[in-house]
Parts: C-alpha cells; sequence; structure tokens
C-alpha cells in the first residue's frame, strides 16, 4: 500500500498534463500512486494519461464515460485509491521539487494527523511566481498538531482541496465525498476541516498554482456560479447534522456573505442581467442562515448590511462609487507624483548653482541598497582617514539600519538627496547614479564595480540582446563620461573595464577594497556570525550563492538544496542565497522544511557570509574571485554552462581556469563532495593559481590605498600589497606594486 495516492482530474488540460505528471514522477519521493481521471475529456487527455500509464506501473487512468466535472472526477480518484494519503493536484497545475518528501517529513513529525494543509505559489504565463500572501498562517511554531478551534485564522487560507494532505481512513470514515457543481471545493474543506480530530500545516511552498489567461473556471462567465448556494446549502446541513459544530455556524454565515461579495462584485463571471437575481439568492440565504456572533470588519460590514436588506441598487451603487474613487484616487496620486518630481528638479538645478562643499562625500551601492560592498569599505576608511570629512550613504527607507549611526542617511527622491548629488565634492557607487546626474566642476566621481568581471559587461553586450534586455548604450556611456576614477582589482578587470566603459578616466588598480575585511577578521568574530546565522557548533557550512540567469524570466535556484543537503549529510549546514535581482528566488521556491538549509537571502552583508562558511558553492557569479581570499575551498556548478555562454558570455572558460573542484551536473557534485575532492591538495592547488592571477592588490589595505589617492591627493607612500605568501596560499612570492591608468 502507497504512501500517497495523488488524484489527478484531468479537463481540457491537454497543454499542461504532462508537466503536471512529470512534476509528480521527477519527485525523489517515490512511494506513491498517481490516479488520472480523465473526465471525458474531447482533447488529448486521455491518450496522454494513458501513454504515462504505460510507462510507469505507479500511473493508473480512469475513463469516465461523460463528463461530470471536478467533483464526481475526484470522487472516482478516491474510490480507486489505496494510499495512506489522499493528495489532489488539478491537471494544470504542478508539485514543487521535494515537494512529496516535505509532506511525507511532515506527516511523521507529527504523528499522523487527519489532514496536512500545505502552501502554494500562483504561477503566471510570465514565469512569475508569487506565493500566498496568508502564508504566514502555516507558522510550525506551537503544538504539532491540533483541532482547527485552536486555530480557526487557517480559515484565511485559500479553501481548495489541493494544498491539503488528508488521511484516507479518516476520509472514508467520515464518508466525506465531492460534490457536483462549480465551487465543490466549499463543501469539502470546510466540513473536513471542522470534523478532523487533528490537524498539522507545512510552512512550505509545495502546489504551483497556474494561472491561466482563459479556460479557468473563475474566469468563465456561465450561470454555473450561481451553484455557490447550492454548495454552501451543504455546508450548513454538515453544521446542522453535528450539533457539536454549532460554533462554526457564525463563521461559515460571514465567510458565504463573504464569498457571495468577492462573486458578485468580480468582473467576468456572472452573465450579464443576471446581478439581480443573484442577489436576491444571497438575500434569501441570509435571511435562512443568518447567525449573528462572528466579528465582521468595519468596512465589509455594510455590505453584509446591503445583503441581508436586498438592496441590490444600492450595493451597485456604491460598488461604481468606490471604483469610481480608486480611478480618481489614482488620477491624484499621479498628478501629486508629477508635481513633486518638478519641484525636486527645480530644488536640483538651484543647488547645482550653489558651491561644491569640499568636505562632503557621498556613497551608494547597488541602486540604493544597503551599506555593503566596496563603497561601505571606502566610505568607513575615508572617515577615519580624513580630517573634517563628513559622509553620507544613499539607500531606501527599510536599509537604513545597515547604516553606521556616524554616516547621514539619505533616501533617494528627497531633497536632502539631490542636494548632496548637486553639492558633495566625492561621489562613490558601485553602479550609476541618478541618469539625470549633472557632473559638476570640481566635483570627484569614483565608479568602484562590484567585482571582477567573469559575464560579459557594458558595451560587450551591444550583441547580446538577450543580457542586454532594454539597456540604453547612450545613456550607458553618458554615464562613463562623469567617471573620474574607475577602481580595478587586478588586470584582467582594467582589460576589461577600459575596453567595455571607453573614456577618459582613471584607472586606480588597486584592488578590493571589499575584500579587506577577509584579512582582518579573527576567529573570535567568525564564530560570532555563525552563531548569529544559526549554524550548529561543529558543522562544516557551505554557501551556495549562484548567479542571476539573463535568459531565465523564471529564477530558480538550479541545484535541488533538499536533496543536497541530504546527500552531504548530518555534519553539514547550507547557506543558501539568492542572487539581489531574483526575487522569485529568494525564498527557495518557497521555505525549505529542511533544518540544515538556512535562508540568508535577506541577509545584509555578503562578506559577512563567506567568513561565516566553510566551502563556497557558485557557478558564474564574481563573489568565486573575492572568496579565494580566505584561502577556502570554492565549488563550481556549471550545470548549464552552453546555455549561459550562449546568452550571457563570459571572458573565459571559468572550467579551464576554475579557482576548485568542477561539477557539471547535481550527481557530480555530490561525487565531488562525498570524494573529499572540493577541499583535496587538487582544489587548493588551483585555488592558490587562481587567487595569484586575480587577487594580487588583495591584502586588507586596499579601501586605504584608494581613499588616499581620491581623497587626499597622495600618490606616494601608498601602502604596496603585502606578498602573496604572507597571505594564505602559495602564489608568486612577490611584492606586486599597485598600478594607476589615464585613459583617453
Amino acid at each position: 500500500m502507497p504512501r500517497f495516492s495523488v488524484i489527478v482530474p484531468a479537463y481540457r488540460v491537454q497543454a499542461y498534463l504532462h508537466a503536471c505528471l512529470d512534476s509528480v514522477l521527477n519527485q525523489s519521493y517515490k512511494d506513491y500512486e498517481i490516479i488520472v481521471v480523465d473526465d471525458c475529456s474531447p482533447d488529448a487527455c486521455g491518450p496522454i494519461a494513458d501513454e504515462y500509464a504505460v510507462r510507469d506501473p505507479r500511473v493508473r487512468v480512469v475513463h469516465l464515460p461523460a463528463n461530470s466535472g471536478l467533483g464526481p472526477a475526484r470522487n472516482a480518484g478516491v474510490a480507486g485509491a489505496t494510499g495512506d494519503y489522499l493528495l489532489f493536484l488539478d491537471g494544470d497545475d504542478t508539485f514543487a521539487p521535494e515537494a512529496l518528501q516535505a509532506v511525507a517529513d511532515r506527516l511523521e513529525a507529527t504523528g499522523g494527523p487527519d489532514v496536512l494543509v500545505y502552501d502554494y505559489a500562483r504561477t503566471y504565463w510570465s514565469g512569475e511566481s508569487v506565493r500566498n500572501i496568508f502564508a504566514e498562517h502555516l507558522s510550525e511554531t506551537g503544538p504539532a498538531s491540533f483541532r482547527l478551534a485552536e486555530r480557526p485564522e487557517l480559515l484565511k487560507v485559500l479553501m481548495v482541496v489541493w494544498n491539503k494532505a488528508y488521511r484516507r481512513e479518516f476520509i472514508e470514515s467520515e464518508g466525506f465525498t465531492f460534490p457536483p457543481g462549480y465551487y465543490e471545493d466549499t463543501p469539502w474543506t470546510y466540513p473536513v476541516l471542522m470534523a478532523a480530530g487533528s490537524i498539522a500545516v507545512l510552512d512550505r511552498v509545495c502546489v504551483g498554482y497556474r494561472q491561466r489567461r482563459r479556460g479557468n473556471i473563475l474566469s468563465t462567465t456561465t450561470h454555473r456560479h450561481f451553484d455557490v448556494f447550492d454548495q454552501y446549502d451543504r455546508v450548513f446541513a454538515f453544521i446542522d447534522s453535528r450539533p457539536e459544530l454549532a460554533v462554526w455556524r457564525p463563521v461559515m454565515f460571514r465567510r458565504m456573505l463573504d464569498h457571495f461579495s468577492t462573486l458578485f462584485t468580480s468582473r467576468g463571471r456572472l452573465p450579464r442581467g443576471t446581478r439581480a437575481a443573484f442577489f436576491r439568492r444571497a438575500r434569501a440565504h441570509c435571511r435562512l442562515y443568518r447567525t449573528p456572533g462572528a466579528p465582521v470588519p468595519r468596512r465589509t460590514r455594510l455590505r453584509h448590511a446591503l445583503f441581508r436588506l436586498g438592496a441590490h441598487r444600492t450595493y451597485r451603487a456604491l460598488w461604481g462609487a468606490q471604483r469610481l474613487r480608486a480611478r480618481l484616487g489614482r488620477a491624484a496620486s499621479a498628478t501629486r507624483r508629477a508635481a513633486r518630481g518638478a519641484a525636486l528638479q527645480l530644488h536640483y538645478r538651484v543647488q547645482l548653482r550653489l558651491p561644491v562643499r569640499p568636505g562632503d562625500a557621498v556613497f551608494a551601492a547597488y541602486w540604493h541598497r544597503g551599506y555593503t560592498c566596496s563603497p561601505a569599505a571606502l566610505e568607513e576608511a575615508a572617515r577615519r582617514l580624513v580630517p573634517g570629512l563628513r559622509t553620507s550613504w544613499i539607500c531606501r527607507p527599510e536599509d537604513a539600519r545597515t547604516v553606521p549611526a556616524a554616516t547621514r542617511v539619505l533616501h533617494p527622491g528627497t531633497a536632502a538627496y539631490w542636494t548632496a548629488l548637486a553639492r558633495s565634492k566625492y561621489l562613490v557607487n558601485n553602479v550609476n547614479f541618478d541618469r539625470r546626474l549633472v557632473k559638476r566642476r570640481g566635483q570627484v566621481l569614483l565608479q568602484t564595480h562590484h567585482g571582477t568581471p567573469l559575464k560579459t559587461m557594458g558595451t560587450d553586450l551591444v550583441h547580446r540582446p538577450a543580457a542586454a534586455g532594454s539597456m540604453d548604450f547612450e545613456q550607458l556611456l553618458d554615464n562613463v563620461d562623469k567617471w573620474d576614477f574607475s577602481l580595478s582589482a587586478n588586470q584582467h578587470s582594467t582589460l576589461v573595464w577600459e575596453r567595455t566603459y571607453p573614456s577618459g578616466y582613471t584607472t586606480l588598480e588597486y584592488g578590493s577594497p571589499r575584500n579587506d575585511v577577509f584579512h582582518r577578521t579573527g576567529p573570535e568574530e567568525t564564530a560570532r556570525l555563525r552563531a548569529l546565522l544559526g549554524v550548529p557548533a561543529g558543522s562544516t557550512a557551505v554557501l551556495y550563492a549562484p548567479t542571476h540567469r539573463d535568459y531565465r524570466r523564471a529564477q530558480r535556484h538550479s541545484l535541488d538544496l533538499d536533496q543536497l543537503v541530504r546527500v552531504l549529510g548530518p555534519r553539514f549546514v547550507i547557506l543558501a542565497r539568492s542572487h539581489y535581482l531574483d526575487a522569485t528566488a529568494r525564498a527557495t521556491a518557497g521555505r525549505t522544511s529542511h533544518p540544515r538549509i538556512i535562508d540568508v537571502s535577506a541577509h545584509p552583508s555578503v562578506e559577512e557570509l563567506c567568513l561565516a562558511s566553510d566551502g563556497l558553492i557558485t557557478d558564474y557569479s564574481s563573489l568565486m574571485f573575492d572568496y579565494v581570499n580566505l584561502d577556502r575551498p570554492v565549488v563550481l556548478h556549471l550545470e548549464d554552462a552552453q546555455a549561459y555562454e550562449a546568452a550571457r558570455g563570459t571572458y573565459f572558460d571559468p572550467a579551464a581556469f576554475p579557482p576548485g573542484a568542477v561539477a557539471r551536473d547535481q550527481e557530480e557534485l555530490h561525487e565531488i563532495f562525498a570524494t573529499d575532492h572540493w577541499r583535496g591538495p587538487r582544489s587548493a592547488q588551483r585555488r592558490a593559481a587562481f587567487r595569484a592571477r586575480f587577487c594580487p592588490y588583495d591584502d586588507g589595505h586596499a579601501a586605504e590605498r584608494v581613499v588616499r589617492r581620491v581623497f587626499l591627493g597622495d600618490t606616494s607612500g601608498l601602502p604596496l600589497p603585502a606578498p602573496l605568501t604572507g597571505r594564505g596560499p602559495t602564489g608568486v612570492p612577490r611584492q606586486v606594486p599597485v598600478r594607476e591608468y589615464t585613459n583617453g
């Protein structure tokens, strides 16, 4: 008998059924059966399901003689199920990777509850994935299992059948079945949760809920939306049949009115001319089932009252007025924004006529993110070395906490921000400032960049539209012309920057200030960082930090981290950090349930993460050039090398000159760790050669060299880099003089 029976009703989903079934069959957890119910679909759903059944004995197909709808189709699947737990998956939806393993683990951890509720994400044709907004109610804190009365807020999570696992014996003993008609989930999910003796939750996205542009029931205009009244009749009949459930009657009454209101105000559902009839039916249900007692938010009380009174025209008039007010509000907001923008630009023009302040310096990084990267290292050094210097940091309000107390915080788009850009002598950034910046005589602009370039950059992207996207190259060159200094970490960077960002700036080949911290942090601070991140004592922490993929709209981790951490074993912890451009990957496709995977995407300092880790797994990220300063193992995972090279391109083949071991797929990565090759002598040799080539100036004093040159005008007596032999790995035994180039 399998652990899970996955029931998949299929009707007019031939374009999605392959992905649906593959998402189940590709799970690492294999103890399941799949029951595909072909609801007499007029397309190829039946043959597709039969094809899968021939290939895999775990797939069984039930062909219904006539189309009966989702409810009866699911009943047919339940009738043939033999698994301990029933899981439902619509034919156009998918399971997330490792979802079944996570469900199995959680069921075991919570003692086999009657119902397990897990999370989902809405997935769109564009590749965007948006997690359920009520995910907070799936927190795994508190008792492992409970009854609904102990956590009634669980009802705020979408009441559908496919985000839950049901113990089959419980379903059979209670006699639960699906009714016909639309909204068949309603008289199933509410009674199941109310009757369950034990419920547990899993705080993880397990289902991708496909948002189809057309063809979805909720986007269909039909009189069948009136089925919602029959479904609530069934809910209240269930409550009335069990006196102990009477406490839920006021709650269901309120939720029924909310459901009616949503249906009534949703465009494209009710056919033209049927709204009055719908309102009359809603009023009848209000009179029939009215049960005061459940708290109603103030903003919904009027809607409920109008339903009870049957005030159809009043409701529509107020609804129309509300929509008109919203449109007018948006128009007024746009007008206010335009007026404010014009006023700020006028303010900026006035400030440009005032003298430059020689003691002011403005710093920023990564399009106004927090205090980070080389600009942060330079700000700290400048504040320490330059007498009387007043420094400011530009960042978003939510990142202000990362800025030192001694540094003034500026928020983008404010009057103080434009004043600082107009009047500060020193402007430092690792990306370009606002394109409207007017570079004044007497101002000094330092471009630090953000890492050694491996991927194609700047004007080299002209012939790579997949990576360039909508980049304005004329504007890019206008911005480059404002640079006075371009900071370079090594000769390779110098050659790339001067070709891809051509202008008359001076190149400072001084090293990477953001790497200074690696040479100055002791074991006590490292231990503190590990404890802060939650790394258990004695564990080996591996930082996984992939780069952005220009050729993908939907960013996802190319590694299956749950599988990797299980292969690595209990001694290992994975610190998973998504790229700052990859908002959809930041939750690792939903919060992982594995305790040894720590999502550190929100941590403000990647340098601290490097210090806290014992090794790095990356791909084409410039982080590898920084990390080798720690003389700790680096493993490259280059599974999509061909696609990445075709879309973005690289300046050299990282597999031909890597900083450590190289894996072409996940299986090879597992082998590298299993054999300890990831930290073996060959890996150390590669790391030493890589460091000698790309880190000749990284000795902990790069920021000081830059500050002395740019802020103090000191071209003599700059601290020379320490010999590589004195900095960890065996490298070229020489002291490399810093270099400076004036272009043009």
